[in-house]
């Protein structure tokens, strides 16, 4: 397994995924943005470009020169990339399909990245062609402001492919924790759960949501309150964790909370859609 990485590929272009790019190219590293769908290609590239921005202006990635990108439809232009990091949908079955796709084309000793939230690293391994390819890499939003990423390192994960995740981290000037794998590892096994017990305390009328995140952040010293972060998470990617670490865990705390579900239903996800918990002024 090769540990130059010179460009790699991402596998999704939402709100992840345009991060992820952003962080690769802003510390020169050429990435192949991959996405299925037109709208989401059409925007790809301006979310890039924002978060890039955004990156600079506040000292978070440095100077002005950046890596390319390439947006394309194409998932045979992965091929060559010495990484694919997969930062789609939080939907067991769908990252299993792409996963069995990419590893069919990619050569034996490519590194390859899951960014999920709470699918265990070696359910997913059972999908790719060689399982030993595969980690977690665990990059929090956005990912070129929260410099600390949580690495998961599942059964089958050989020590080569963790070398090479190390390596393209240490190029990202990214901290790698390793952990064991299990739903929702350390971080989303903890907050999934927080975020979906605030939302109750919420529904159930004990506090507003601006009460709820300014006791975590004026007691507990939290820089974002749990409701808060939901928002910059995406509603609809909290269920949808939740609800993967129901399945998996058996623990009928993580069964989506009624006052989540109704803001999912409403379209109300968060800063992307410019409300959710909290309202944010429109789309980013």
């Amino acid at each position: 397994m090769s540990t130059a990485h010179e460009r790699i590929a991402v596998l999704g272009a939402g709100t992840m995924g345009t991060g992820i790019a952003a962080l690769a190219v802003g510390h020169g590293v050429s990435v192949t943005l991959v996405e299925p769908d037109t709208r989401q290609r059409e925007r790809a590239l301006e979310r890039v470009r924002t978060h890039l921005r955004f990156a600079q202006l506040s000292g978070r990635i440095p100077g002005d020169e950046t890596a390319p990108v390439q947006v394309t439809a194409d998932l045979q232009e992965a091929v060559g990339c010495s990484a694919v990091v997969e930062a789609v949908t939080e939907d067991a079955g769908l990252k299993a399909r792409v996963w069995k796709q990419v590893s069919g084309i990619v050569a034996p000793g490519t590194l390859l990245v899951s960014n999920t939230s709470a699918v265990p690293i070696d359910e997913q391994a059972a999908s790719v062609e060689r399982s030993e390819d595969m980690v977690g890499i665990h990059f929090m939003n956005p990912p070129y402001m929260i410099t600390t990423t949580e690495v998961v390192r599942g059964p089958r994960t050989s020590e080569t492919a963790l070398v090479a995740a190390r390596e393209l981290l240490s190029v990202l000037d990214r901290t790698a924790i390793v952990v064991g794998d299990a739903p929702g590892f350390v971080i989303n096994r903890i907050l999934q759960w927080m975020i979906n017990e605030a939302a109750r305390i919420t529904e159930e009328g004990i506090a507003t949501p601006e009460n709820v995140d300014a006791l975590f952040q004026g007691c507990l010293g939290h820089t974002t309150g749990p409701l808060a972060t939901a928002d910059l998470i995406g509603l609809d990617n909290v269920v949808d964790s939740l609800r993967v670490l129901r399945e998996r865990i058996g623990d009928e705390r993580y069964e989506p909370c009624a006052a989540l579900l109704a803001k999912v239903e409403a379209g109300h996800l968060g800063r992307k859609t410019g409300r959710g918990f909290f309202e944010y002024g429109g789309k980013p």
